[in-house]
């Protein structure tokens, strides 16, 4: 019994602790109801009662060298910055100091801005406050258009005349008017934001969301420069085999406009849900810039030509990605976001 007092006080003494998992091991090794000094007084039942004053004082002295050894170890957390409120606990479980995740919108905005940039598009920038005229007047809507009204635009105030109103940009076309009122042709470049429309919240809209827009204004640009420029970037943002088709459609500031479709990348044009089983998903529009925004911008339409497309950036990015509903690019859900760790 002697023996075993001794060897267990000389493993105790010789304990030492670097975390908080030694710490709590030398609780469940000695004082536990399973750890060995338990077991010792367990083993005390069957002493002779002729010994058991003998063997109970080097038992308690046990038990109380033991108590003073948890403590210890538990101090020299506290000394090297354990529980004291304003210093760290050493002990505690290591956190993971993982890197974050850039937002599936930011990889998609980067993404686009390269593929234009090795097609030597600059980047330019605008207001997101912006008056009637850039908005609005110089990109030929007509006075009626329903773009004007209160429930597509969010106006800030009104002026005098409504060429004077002030609102939150519906599209990038403003910089476009901005661009080619104070740089000469020609130009190329591309033009990505945030845009705001008055339109109810769902899985398929929201009242803000990214925009990029590409103008070329050149001597002899064609029809056929745009749609090799929007094939070259198909090809770069979804595959070596994405095809696209230009579809007639209208638009105020372009003429002539088309709706821009890629193949489904997902089917590979068989069909299925992503492109309602036609094999082709839109991603935006395009057109030849209107003579009428060119001359009211300070560019000559007789000399010069040029082609603009835009494209909503949620919309590439949840084709790219696989992602059904727009709502959760403004959540900032870290299970959502953390999924894009490495892309």
């Amino acid at each position: 019994m002697l023996e075993k007092i001794e060897s267990i006080l000389k493993e105790a003494s010789e304990w030492s602790a670097k975390s908080a998992q030694d710490v709590e091991n030398f609780r469940l090794a000695f004082l536990s109801k399973k750890g060995k000094l338990n077991q010792l007084f367990d083993e005390f039942k069957q002493v002779p009662n002729e010994k058991k004053r003998e063997f109970g004082q080097e038992l308690n002295k046990l038990k109380t060298q033991i108590e003073e050894k948890f403590s210890s170890l538990q101090e020299q957390g506290n000394e090297s910055g354990g529980h004291s409120a304003d210093r760290p606990d050493i002990f505690l479980p290591e956190v993971p100091d993982g890197l974050g995740a850039l937002h599936p919108l930011t990889l998609t905005r980067r993404r686009i801005s390269e593929i234009f940039a090795r097609m030597g598009f600059n980047s330019e920038d605008g207001p997101e406050m912006e008056t009637d005229w850039y908005n609005f007047t110089a990109l030929n809507f007509p006075e009626n258009h329903p773009a004007r009204e209160m429930q597509d635009t969010f106006f800030i105030a009104r002026g005098k005349e409504q060429k004077d109103d002030t609102l939150l940009r519906t599209h990038t076309s403003n910089v476009q008017i901005r661009l080619m009122e104070h740089q000469k042709p020609p130009l190329r470049s591309i033009m990505i934001g945030r845009v705001y429309r008055n339109e109810a919240i769902s899985a398929r809209a929201h009242c803000q969301f990214h925009q990029a827009e590409g103008l070329y204004v050149d001597k002899n640009v064609s029809f056929r420069d745009l749609k090799d420029t929007l094939l070259h970037f198909a090809k770069e943002m979804f595959g070596k085999d994405t095809k696209i088709r230009l579809r007639p459609s209208y638009f105020p500031f372009t003429e002539p406009s088309a709706e821009i479709d890629i193949s489904c990348f997902i089917c590979k044009g068989e069909g299925c849900n992503i492109c309602k089983k036609t094999g082709w998903v839109e991603i935006g529009g395009a057109g030849m810039v209107d003579p009428f925004v060119l001359e009211s911008s300070g560019i000559d339409p007789e000399e010069y030509t040029g082609f603009a497309f835009g494209m909503g950036i949620e919309r590439i990015a949840m084709l790219k990605y696989d992602i059904n509903d727009i709502r959760l690019f403004f959540d900032n859900d870290v299970r959502f976001l953390s999924q894009f760790k490495g892309a």
